[in-house]
């Protein structure tokens, strides 16, 4: 694994750790960059709905914008 791999990770657990707390315009703004970062090709498709439902079900006070 890569410097810039962990980095993502520890970042990513971080952001996940403390992500109720943080306020919708943030949480958007992490939301759609994740959306964007993890889109590679068609398969890919249904990853906004399965992140947002993913949030959702870990993270009661998130607001989703699917």
């Amino acid at each position: 694994m890569s410097m810039d791999e962990r980095f993502a990770r520890a970042l990513g657990a971080g952001v996940l750790e403390c992500w109720g707390q943080l306020p919708q315009d943030i949480q958007h703004a992490i939301f759609e960059a994740a959306v964007l970062a993890g889109h590679h090709d068609e398969r890919d498709e249904a990853l906004r709905e399965q992140l947002a439902v993913f949030l959702h079900d870990n993270h009661p006070r998130t607001i989703t914008h699917t």
